[in-house]
């Protein structure tokens, strides 16, 4: 007889906030990715194009931890337009001793939200200037929400703009922000006012054409582009890279495939075989990171299967810590 844990997505809401324990363990997954002899297989990924959908299959085993998780992960655009979330999705943790069913996360794309918020947050505190104080979020969804707050919980962000296609959705979006981080949160009609004056950009959409213009950019900003998860989007300019004095990805080898430098390859830029930092190495401080105060620095963050692992390694800890979920027995 086996026994699983089943954890729903009001458990793991529960047990595992977006805080500076969550930020901690996608730092600890980055620094294995760089150290460690992690298997990380590419992802496999679906698409479903007459209902703007994908699905994402995510999964790494990292040694020394007891269990590796695979994620299953569509994002459906048109989803809103339903009434329904654009992402969803589960987590199954297993033994890396057995193979067995350790738990079942049915988180509905709420650990993914949250890791991902999490290696944005990872990515500012290694490369972006430690009194970043003004932040410019691209997108009004969920992504643009936890980034902001995840970047609050790493630099003293004292004020931030909303730049979103949907006008209302980003001023409703920045209202909602204000409340909930205690800073002015405004929605600004142009990308190129957002930036102005910002210290840190994060873009957060599902855009197929790039919403960052390069010339936008100013000395010192740091961006961190994480909406490029697929071959077709797009969100910054192709010369952004190149116009940045330091450019770092979570995983060359997904950038270089279907992230930002993706683009820039594509776009003739960049060459296919250049070498870039990752940020496991910066983080695990094998390789330098930003190198002074005006340096413009670019984190492409594709999402990896490590994150994953890392994420359902600690909602498991803390589930059997707090007794939360159901046990199963089959």
């Amino acid at each position: 007889m086996t026994k699983m844990k089943i954890l729903t997505e009001t458990d793991l809401r529960r047990i595992v906030p977006l805080d500076l324990e969550a930020i901690a363990c996608v730092e600890e997954a980055f620094h294995a990715l760089a150290t460690k002899a992690v298997a990380m297989p590419p992802i496999l990924r679906l698409d479903i194009p007459e209902h703007r959908g994908e699905v994402d299959v995510k999964t790494a085993y990292v040694p020394g931890l007891d269990g590796f998780a695979i994620k299953i992960s569509p994002g459906f655009f048109d989803n809103p337009k339903l009434g329904l979330p654009s992402t969803n999705g589960l987590m199954v943790l297993f033994s890396t001793k057995t193979g067995l069913v350790q738990a079942v996360l049915l988180d509905n794309g709420y650990l993914t939200d949250v890791r991902t918020a999490a290696a944005g947050a990872v990515a500012a505190r290694h490369l972006s200037r430690p009194d970043a104080s003004v932040a410019a979020i691209f997108g009004a969804g969920m992504q643009a929400k936890l980034q902001l707050e995840a970047l609050s919980l790493v630099r003293p962000i004292r004020e931030a703009r909303i730049w979103a296609r949907d006008v209302v959705k980003a001023e409703a979006t920045a209202a909602e922000l204000t409340v909930k981080l205690g800073f002015p949160v405004r929605a600004e009609a142009d990308g190129w006012a957002a930036v102005d004056g910002a210290d840190v950009v994060v873009t957060t959409t599902p855009s197929e054409t790039p919403v960052l213009r390069a010339e936008w950019l100013q000395p010192g900003q740091h961006v961190t582009a994480m909406g490029s998860d697929a071959e077709h989007k797009n969100e910054i300019e192709p010369a952004v890279i190149t116009g940045a004095g330091l450019y770092v990805a979570d995983s060359l080898k997904q950038t270089r495939r279907l992230g930002e430098l993706h683009h820039a390859i594509e776009a003739g830029l960049v060459t296919e075989g250049a070498v870039f930092a990752e940020l496991g190495e910066i983080v695990a401080g094998r390789k330098a990171g930003r190198s002074g105060p005006d340096e413009i620095t670019v984190a492409d963050l594709t999402g990896t299967g490590i994150q994953d692992t890392a994420i359902a390694t600690l909602a498991a800890a803390r589930a059997a810590a707090a007794q939360a979920g159901t046990t199963f027995e089959s």
